[in-house]
């Protein structure tokens, strides 16, 4: 079985997850920095105390399938998720879903992703691809990050639906469960909804000092002390795992800033207000800014540099970062509606 689908190319797994299963429902107006923006995806955390590949989490993003969820809840499409406990049952179910004609959108773990280079293969397991089809016990997949459709086998699929460790998928699967007719009033009004959403989580005190732009600044001040604390080797471990989520897993810290102000310049069609287009300037200022430090964390981490002052210098990106997002999202809670 193998259904009319449209492989779509994204920046980031769940944004093309989300635009390729939508537009495939029908919601054609949806683009990549739609549904970022919708799906509030715009985030920051740093956890110390978990470890992933031996390193705190950091993330910049919201938590897997958030945009696909808040997309579908801003636009009023009924959706269907699900988890397993039973490997047969999940491929059971699955099969069931594609013969209804449902494309599928599944949360695996890259490792064992056999199209996936060797370099990109680590244990994380909040990768989102979609299986649109099945042949001769092979399933057909179209992920976002690559350029083109993928054939996997069964078992491999199996294996990456099933994967161990933090954030392990169980399974999981989601798809929109009828198609829509979406309005560009319903796709305002999700724009709306969208970025006070990202305000909220961005920069209201319920974040607490590990996440938002409390967090960034947090971490910045973190890092100045690491040297210390740590030790050279393992201090520069801990920037290279922030580099890491940063620019490896999906498009990290500065690729999803270009996105959400691309999302303000697409508001600005939907919801003509000048103020987007001068915020969407600070959000890339604010990617650049985040590159910038990758850069310098990874020469820390590559052994090129490493005075104290380095790890001063990689704190103050961060603190100066926290404050353009800060006062990007302060402006965005101003709007007038």
């Amino acid at each position: 079985m193998t259904l009319d689908f449209n492989h779509i190319q994204a920046a980031h797994c769940e944004n093309g997850v989300t635009v390729g299963l939508l537009k495939n429902a029908g919601v054609e107006q949806l683009t990549e920095p739609l549904a970022f923006g919708i799906g509030a995806g715009l985030f920051f955390v740093y956890i110390p105390i978990l470890k992933i590949n031996n390193g705190p989490v950091i993330a910049f993003r919201t938590m897997p399938g958030l945009i696909f969820k808040r997309t579908c809840k801003a636009l009023n499409i009924p959706v269907e998720r699900k988890k397993f406990s039973s490997k047969k049952a999940a491929e059971t179910f699955l099969n069931e879903r594609l013969a209804e004609g449902h494309p599928v959108g599944c949360q695996v773990g890259v490792y064992y992703l056999p199209y996936f280079p060797k370099e990109y293969r680590f244990h994380f397991n909040a990768h989102n691809l979609i299986v649109y089809g099945a042949e001769d016990g092979n399933y057909l997949v179209s992920d976002p990050v690559m350029d083109t459709t993928n054939v996997i086998t069964a078992y491999e699929l199996e294996r990456v639906r099933f994967a161990k460790g933090v954030l392990a998928p169980k399974g999981q699967l989601y798809y929109p469960r009828e198609n829509v007719v979406v309005t560009d009033e319903q796709i305002k009004k999700g724009i709306i909804s969208g970025i006070k959403n990202n305000v909220f989580s961005m920069i209201t005190p319920w974040t607490g000092p590990i996440a938002g732009v409390n967090g960034i600044s947090f971490t910045g001040k973190k890092i100045k002390g690491w040297r210390d604390k740590l030790g050279v080797k393992e201090a520069g471990s801990y920037l290279a795992q922030l580099v890491r989520m940063q620019e490896e897993i999906g498009t990290g810290g500065g690729g999803f800033r270009y996105i959400y102000g691309a999302f303000l310049q697409e508001a600005h069609a939907y919801i003509p207000k000048d103020e987007f287009l001068k915020i969407s300037e600070q959000f890339t200022a604010s990617g650049d800014l985040w590159r910038t430090a990758a850069v310098h964390a990874a020469g820390i981490y590559k052994g090129r540099i490493g005075s104290q002052e380095d790890f001063n210098t990689m704190g103050d990106y961060l603190l100066e970062i926290a404050e353009i997002e800060r006062r990007a999202f302060t402006q965005l809670k101003n709007i007038k509606w």
